[in-house]
């Protein structure tokens, strides 16, 4: 309504700064169920969420390890290094509980150094538009975590700077933009690359290239906050490639 601020309002990069770790293989999205009586008014269709142990375990490991390195302590932004479990606990009684029960055992065994919580999906998209400075690192299944990174990147500034990465901690990682590609945009020089070149950086830090990495999150941040005009395709006040240019200059 007129007179009525949005929660985000006055948000910075010191309130918006938070991972979500997402399982990548399971959930609904894996391809089980089916349906009955198709096209008739009695149809009745079935998806199965399905999760195993060892996906799970493998998967929040790796948030762990990631928050252990990676947390608001870590990075001198906070006191903890804390790891969020997003999920819906009180009415998906068997996969959340499974994912619960799990993210519980690991942390309270290997990982004691870490700060556990837990947030209900619903409220933690309340809570990334309200106060988003709450949260480290999060985790979640694939379905949850396809929903709330989508948030989060409209959230940090639009699909031209959120990047992500399809993570194989015992093989090869693919980095990507989380928006995907733009083929009706090809050869107009418009696109926002940002998101590209942070891909890049997260790839260098998953190869052990940190240091690497840092230089051109800071060589990003000059750019945006210094020289670009929009964040949007079209709007930024360059073109892609001299969007590029621009962060090189500065690595």
């Amino acid at each position: 309504y007129p007179g009525v601020e949005t929660p985000l309002k006055d948000k910075g990069p010191e309130d918006i700064d938070y991972v979500v770790v997402r399982e990548n293989s399971g959930d609904v999205y894996a391809g089980g169920g089916g349906s009955m009586m198709p096209g008739t008014p009695q149809e009745v269709a079935v998806q199965n969420m399905v999760y195993s142990r060892a996906q799970v375990d493998r998967c929040l490991r790796w948030a762990f390890d990631y928050t252990r390195q990676h947390g608001k302590k870590a990075r001198g932004t906070g006191e903890d290094n804390t790891l969020g479990l997003v999920g819906k606990t009180n009415v998906l009684t068997y996969v959340y509980d499974l994912w619960f029960r799990a993210f519980n055992e690991i942390g309270e065994a290997e990982y004691p150094d870490v700060r556990r919580e837990y947030y209900h999906v619903d409220a933690t998209c309340m809570w990334m538009v309200k106060s988003p400075e709450w949260f480290d690192v999060l985790v979640t299944g694939n379905m949850f975590g396809d929903i709330i990174t989508d948030l989060g990147a409209i959230t940090q500034g639009g699909m031209g700077v959120a990047a992500g990465g399809n993570i194989n901690p015992e093989g090869v990682s693919m980095f990507e933009p989380i928006g995907g590609s733009a083929p009706k945009y090809t050869g107009m020089g418009v696109i926002n690359p940002i998101a590209a070149i942070v891909a890049g950086a997260m790839m260098l830090d998953t190869l052990g290239a940190s240091a690497a990495a840092a230089d051109v999150e800071r060589a990003v941040t000059e750019v945006t906050g210094t020289r670009m005009k929009g964040m949007a395709s079209g709007q930024m006040g360059y073109s892609t490639a001299e969007v590029g240019d621009l962060v090189a200059e500065r690595i």
